[in-house]
């Protein structure tokens, strides 16, 4: 059994969408949590694909996992 790489996908609007400068974090959309990278990436594309018109609003995908274990 391979071990979890604990994912989390999330979103909102930004001020530069160069940028992951999230102009209102009380309104961030948490899409979930993701025991690999393939389902994460899924959720952000499904996520993301909603709001592909509005340049301001920005999608990622965060690899807990190398924050909760950074030695790994």
């Amino acid at each position: 059994m391979t071990e979890a790489k604990l994912h989390m996908v999330f979103g909102g609007r930004v001020r530069d969408p160069q940028t992951l400068e999230f102009t209102d974090l009380d309104k961030l959309d948490i899409v979930g949590m993701f025991a690999d990278y393939a389902t994460a990436e899924e959720a952000w594309r499904a996520a993301a694909q909603k709001t592909v018109d509005d340049a301001e609003m920005k999608y990622v995908v965060v690899h807990l996992h190398k924050l909760l274990q950074p030695q790994d």
